[in-house]
């Protein structure tokens, strides 16, 4: 594609960018200051311990239907109306370009790659190594290659590169129709980065995803913006949404990038969302928050709010939640 043509492209830099620019680029004084202040974190139990995951078979997940699973991180497992989603999908031990180094997976996968049923689509969000996973994409298409990858602008040649047959790269609101569904992306404030020569070469974006009866939206990873009033305006509220809660400390650092519980609540209701799950969370220490805080912010902040705690959970890895999509007949608040 010719990305001159995006409006999200700045044609004088050559770089994508978000209309509220690059708050995220950081000087190397900044880059040097979180180096030392996650060096000098607090002991946290939860890095060493991880969290309690609810495991599958195959067997199991071969009747998975109608019903989300979360993984880990932003993976994302759901099947509404005979098709199977899967989000930015990583099952690696490492979010890193190398498998020595780099954040280590604290908690660990539910399943193997091995054990997923038959994926119809995958949405990725964008390309920052917790979110990207070269070896499980590869892994991915090795035992199911007629996939079909939706990827924000400046991806597909990537995803190409690892194997993948069916690549479809869009820009924000730009909408397709597959098996009775709309998939579009849409905007998030965050930024795009692989290697030293690269940054926001390629587009990163939420996604949503919606039938007749029933919408998904996945908000990747983001800070909080008005984006998703935007998103609502134009789209409706979603059934269920997925929206990160965590990898928010140093806030000076991380604002622009990463939204906090308080603001992933605020999120939630920007959206108008029906239900949502917590992403981005106790699966890789990224950052200086204790890994166990999100999910008692968002706790905290759902009550605050006076929202029904069942409407917004962080749900166990590995946990399965039927209800947004089968239906529940005493939603409140």
């Amino acid at each position: 594609m010719d990305y001159a043509n995006s409006p999200n492209f700045n044609v004088q830099k050559k770089r994508f960018q978000h209309p509220a620019g690059d708050p995220s680029d950081k000087t190397v004084a900044d880059l040097f200051k979180m180096v030392r202040e996650f060096s000098n974190r607090a002991n946290d139990q939860s890095e060493r311990q991880g969290f309690p995951v609810t495991y599958s078979d195959q067997a199991t997940l071969s009747a998975f239907s109608e019903s989300v699973i979360w993984i880990g991180q932003s993976s994302i497992l759901l099947n509404h109306n005979g098709v199977t989603i899967l989000t930015d999908p990583h099952f690696s031990g490492r979010a890193s370009p190398v498998g020595f180094a780099g954040p280590k997976r604290v908690t660990p996968t539910p399943f193997e790659i091995s054990d997923l049923p038959v994926v119809d689509v995958v949405l990725i969000s964008h390309n920052h190594y917790d979110h990207l996973d070269r070896t499980s994409i590869v892994d991915l298409i090795a035992y199911q290659p007629s996939i079909k990858f939706f990827v924000p602008l400046g991806l597909a040649k990537t995803l190409r590169g690892w194997g993948a047959k069916d690549v479809t790269e869009l820009d924000w609101w730009q909408a397709v129709i597959l098996d009775g569904m709309e998939i579009q992306p849409t905007p998030v404030q965050h930024w795009s980065k692989r290697s030293f020569f690269d940054r926001n070469k390629s587009l990163w974006a939420g996604w949503m995803v919606k039938w007749s009866d029933f919408s998904f939206y996945f908000a990747g990873d983001s800070g909080y913006s008005d984006d998703f009033k935007e998103t609502s305006k134009r789209l409706g509220g979603p059934t269920l949404a997925a929206i990160p809660i965590g990898a928010y400390e140093p806030r000076d650092f991380m604002k622009a990038a990463h939204m906090n519980p308080e603001e992933a609540v605020q999120t939630f209701v920007d959206l108008g969302a029906k239900y949502a799950l917590a992403i981005h969370w106790g699966t890789f220490k990224l950052t200086t928050e204790p890994m166990d805080e999100p999910k008692v912010r968002l706790r905290q902040s759902l009550t605050k709010k006076d929202i029904a705690l069942h409407r917004f959970r962080a749900l166990q890895h590995g946990e399965e939640w039927q209800t947004p999509i089968r239906g529940d007949t005493h939603v409140t608040r």
